[in-house]
């Protein structure tokens, strides 16, 4: 798709620290817009959708702002689901990362109406896989893919006009070095297919990133959903929930090339980025690097390796 859609969503409504709020306008001023026409693409940037504030409340019945959260996810499906709709490539440009139940339903509402196969690249040093059992602190941002694999509240769970929006072998986790013990089992249970910081050092990141991408059929929908603490600290201190030992520039960099090679990249969340905890606008710099790879910013025009 030649037409790019950045869609904001400025809340940080489902996170324990304030500030993602704050993540799509150092996006912009970080030449967001600019890295993408340099490609050849046409971007239509939409502003910034609007929701409710956030409240700072706590956790009922295990959920902190649930209603604010619906309120922002639905706002936030019902604009991906008109961009794709229009044959645009949309970029959500968070925004915590609880905004992508709407995003992700949006996009498996349209792959499902189309016949299209989905595959969800969820890259992150968190498992976002708990439940209002098993939660810690009751934020949202930590409980989108078990919501989008249908366990939680019936407003989340339902978004996509079907539960679950997804199945696990729709989605696929890269670079976890935090998951509470909860979550652990549930993963198990469900039997997410998940790539953390051992098995990342184990077999490196191109092997990884081989067997995430392995038997894609030629008409997928990619749908990458890049938290920024997927990446080490050192390189990206902008984020809220930062855990140290993780990718570095270049392993990021390649996830993102691997991704550009298959020519299926259809729909982008970039979250977390909290501007009110880095360093002159350095993690939202490389942010826009690395979207640059995903369109395929390369050194030099490689031939197939495989």
């Amino acid at each position: 798709m030649s037409d790019i859609s950045l869609i904001g969503a400025p809340t940080d409504i489902g996170a324990s620290v304030i500030g993602a709020r704050l993540g799509p306008g150092a996006l912009r001023v970080a030449g967001l817009t600019r890295a993408l026409e340099a490609f050849g693409h046409q971007v239509h940037d939409r502003g910034d959708l609007t929701g409710p504030d956030n409240p700072m409340l706590p956790p009922v019945d295990g959920y902190r702002h649930l209603p604010e959260v619906i309120q922002w996810n639905q706002t936030l499906h019902d604009a991906v689901r008109a961009e794709i709709a229009g044959g645009h490539l949309p970029i959500v440009l968070g925004g915590d990362h609880c905004l992508a139940v709407g995003s992700i339903s949006a996009v498996a509402r349209h792959c499902r109406e189309q016949g299209k196969p989905l595959r969800v690249l969820w890259f992150d040093a968190h498992a976002d896989f708990n439940t209002a059992s098993i939660t810690p602190s009751g934020n949202l941002h930590g409980m989108p893919v078990a919501c989008l694999l249908g366990h939680g509240p019936a407003g989340l769970t339902g978004m996509a006009g079907s539960t679950p929006a997804l199945s696990h072998d729709e989605v696929r986790q890269v670079g976890l070095r935090s998951v509470d013990q909860g979550e652990k089992h549930l993963l198990r249970e469900v039997g997410i297919e998940c790539y953390d910081m051992r098995r990342l050092d184990e077999i490196g990141m191109r092997k990884t990133m081989k067997k995430v991408l392995e038997d894609l059929p030629e008409d997928a929908h990619l749908h990458v959903s890049l938290d920024l603490d997927f990446i080490d600290p050192d390189i990206a201190p902008g984020v809220g929930t930062p855990v140290r030992g993780g990718p570095t520039y270049r392993e990021a960099s390649l996830c993102m090339e691997m991704i550009a090679d298959t020519g299926r990249l259809g729909s982008i969340d970039i979250v977390e980025l909290n501007p009110a905890l880095d360093h002159r606008n350095a993690t939202a710099e490389l942010a826009v690097d690395l979207i640059e790879s995903l369109f395929g910013k390369s050194t030099l025009l490689h031939m197939d390796r495989s």
